[in-house]
């Protein structure tokens, strides 16, 4: 589904690669992770995968970006726009409407949808993101977090192939962080693929089915997530703040009393503590 191969990026005025020599295979379908500390290259990834580097963002572009056998390089953004929509860490740039209904019409009427369709999907996707109520709501008038989920709903609706996500949840709480990752594997299940971004791998190792590590743009492991948590010596130099499930596992592992994998959720680091204990 999407192809990276030998990608490096320089942006103009820059002196250090914002990515160096990345290359890694999402899967259709996938569940995709990306990882890493704050400058480690998460964001321009992602925005390499929708095209909008080089064509927004210029810069030195070496290697291919394939995102469903189209090359991001050639192809207009508007043709990638059918396939993969994104949503950026910057929602203010992106919201251009006065209320919440509007965003979301905005990309529906754009793509020339029947009337009753626009209304179907428009609704469906605030239900998802449980922002029904703020339908006649003034975008101005939103918090951030209800801003980032309007900017997700407006995608949503257009029911793109790929979802690339730039950390979709650095405005919410963790139980709107919670919604929002249950409703994106609502959609992967779906068939939705899913690339999303977080410096924050507790999240991600929850919901992803692979995972990219990135440290200074280079790619230190792109692997099932199972087998990037269980390399806790890897996440720590990447930068990375393990879950405290992780580091816990990691100390029992230390003491000779764990072999097991890396819990990737609660109910998982429950079931080791009562192996060790019984």
């Amino acid at each position: 589904m999407i192809k990276i191969e030998n990608l490096s990026f320089i942006y103009d005025g820059g002196r250090k690669k914002a990515l160096d020599d990345v290359s890694l295979h999402v899967p259709k379908g996938a569940f995709y992770g990306v990882a890493g500390a704050s400058c480690s290259g998460k964001s321009t990834l992602l925005r390499a995968v929708a095209g909008i580097v080089p064509h927004f963002m210029r810069g030195r572009f070496f290697g291919t970006v394939t995102v469903a056998g189209v090359d991001t390089l050639s192809a207009e953004p508007q043709q990638l726009a059918r396939t993969a929509g994104f949503v950026g860490e910057d929602i203010e740039s992106q919201l251009i409407c006065e209320t919440v209904e509007e965003e979301i019409y905005f990309g529906l009427e754009n793509f020339a949808l029947p009337h009753d369709e626009i209304e179907v999907r428009a609704a469906a996707a605030m239900e998802m993101l449980s922002i029904a109520s703020l339908r006649g709501r003034r975008i101005s008038s939103l918090s951030g977090g209800q801003k980032q989920k309007t900017a997700l709903a407006a995608m949503i609706a257009l029911s793109p192939q790929i979802l690339i996500l730039d950390n979709p949840s650095a405005e919410l709480d963790p139980a709107a962080t919670e919604n929002l990752y249950s409703a994106l594997a609502e959609l992967n299940a779906g068939g939705m693929t899913i690339i999303t971004a977080e410096q924050k791998a507790g999240v991600l190792c929850r919901f992803a089915t692979h995972m990219t590590i990135l440290k200074e743009g280079r790619a230190l492991a792109s692997a099932p997530v199972q087998q990037v948590m269980d390399d806790t010596e890897l996440l720590r130099d990447a930068g990375i703040m393990l879950p405290r499930r992780a580091e816990l596992s990691s100390r029992l592992k230390a003491e000779g009393l764990y072999s097991g994998g890396t819990p990737l959720d609660i109910q998982q680091a429950a079931g080791m503590v009562k192996g060790i204990m019984q």
